[in-house]
């Protein structure tokens, strides 16, 4: 699977709007009625305006993401490990993140995998 997978894409696009502290690029990558579960097994976040407003709090401590695999596929999913840098709170977390798409390429849901025990100072 080339990066040229729109699945693939899609996730390049969501740590590039990380490194531009753009949350309004990440939300977009979203369908309308989207959840957002960050960290798994907490409330969901769903619906445009919420997302939009939970990757605005995450982006105001400088997040940045930094990819630490490749991207596996597999039917409409997509997962991926990476590392969220928070400059602001000296801290990093590895995280897992699976992304499932609607047929026109939006993300419909995201699940974010991480506790505790994935964060560390810096």
């Amino acid at each position: 699977m080339s990066d040229a997978d729109p699945k693939i894409a899609c996730v390049h696009a969501y740590v590039a709007a990380f490194a531009a502290a753009d949350a309004r690029a990440a939300a977009s990558l979203f369908a309308d009625d989207a959840t957002v579960e960050d960290p798994f097994g907490s409330a969901q976040i769903r619906g445009s305006d919420a997302i939009l407003e939970f990757y605005t709090r995450a982006m105001q401590g400088g997040a940045k993401l930094e990819l630490t695999g490749p991207v596996r596929l597999a039917g409409d999913a997509a997962a991926f490990p990476f590392t969220a840098n928070v400059a602001a709170a000296s801290i990093a977390i590895d995280i897992i993140d699976v992304f499932r798409f609607a047929a026109d390429g939006k993300i419909l849901s995201m699940q974010a995998f991480w506790g505790p025990g994935n964060v560390r100072s810096v």
